[in-house]
């Protein structure tokens, strides 16, 4: 079996994200792809928060390329920042004074105007046509631990085509509502949070869900009451059927790491150098 490796949540901490994928050997010092045949996929969130999520949108496109032409692959999911960032954008010529509130919305969820001023194009295009979600193997691999994706079809390419069709037309009233489901969170944690990811795999396939969306101190802060090991560690709960993987790697200075899955669980955990493994 190909290596699988997910990334959670980057928010724009560009320096960081190629500094795990070195220490995973995926990359080389100079960026380029290292990683043979194996998959890696990230889970969106690449901008907002941290000072370059152009640097990750740019790198993530490179990286695709490099790794198809090794036998490899690299696949990147769409998160809720990416629609804010959409929507800042696609409605500010029809709506220049902001009446919307999508503007407003992205900066308030730490929108960085660089980001906007510096992103091309081919690069608004390629962020509109992320997939929501992925199986591959035994996992299914989404951005958020919300139901979204329930609301959106009943299987993988629904979905997606689903939320390509939102994406595609400025229609305010659409992208609102999207967007509000795709920011909630803790659904396997809550009452019957086992129950909800059952349904969820009954419904797409596989046998474990992995996300980000929910930094995992957030999870366990809130939730699940544990305590945090050095600067933070992936997280099975639900019975084991999820694992949370948001690093908060933009949020800590000490936090950060990928993941390596396997069709037992979690494989492999590689750490940013300055935290503390945990495994």
């Amino acid at each position: 079996m190909k290596a699988l490796w997910v990334v959670g949540d980057i928010h724009g901490a560009y320096d960081k994200v190629r500094a795990l994928l070195l220490r995973a050997g995926l990359i080389d010092f100079g960026g380029q792809w290292t990683g043979g045949d194996a998959h890696l996929v990230f889970l969106g969130d690449y901008v907002d928060r941290g000072p370059n999520g152009v640097g990750v949108i740019r790198l993530i496109r490179g990286l695709e390329g490099q790794a198809r032409s090794a036998g490899g692959q690299v696949s990147a999911l769409l998160g809720n920042h990416e629609v804010m960032f959409l929507a800042a954008l696609v409605f500010k010529q029809g709506d220049p004074h902001d009446r919307l509130g999508f503007r407003e919305y992205w900066l308030e969820n730490g929108g960085q105007p660089r980001d906007a001023d510096q992103i091309e194009p081919a690069e608004l295009g390629w962020l509109a046509e992320r997939p929501a979600m992925l199986r591959v193997g035994d996992w299914l691999l989404v951005h958020a631990d919300s139901m979204v994706y329930l609301k959106m079809g009943g299987t993988i390419d629904d979905v997606n085509a689903s939320v390509r069709a939102v994406l595609a037309h400025a229609n305010p009233d659409d992208w609102g509502v999207f967007l509000n489901a795709f920011t909630e969170r803790f659904a396997f944690v809550l009452g019957g949070g086992d129950t909800k990811a059952r349904r969820m795999l009954g419904t797409f396939g596989g046998q474990r869900i992995v996300h980000g969306h929910t930094p995992v101190y957030v999870l366990l802060d809130e939730h699940l009451h544990g305590p945090t090991l050095g600067a933070g560690a992936p997280i099975p709960y639900a019975g084991r059927l999820c694992l949370a993987v948001d690093s908060g790697m933009a949020y800590r200075e000490d936090a950060g790491f990928i993941v390596r899955l396997d069709p037992d669980g979690l494989a492999d955990v590689v750490t940013f150098p300055s935290g503390t493994p945990v495994y």
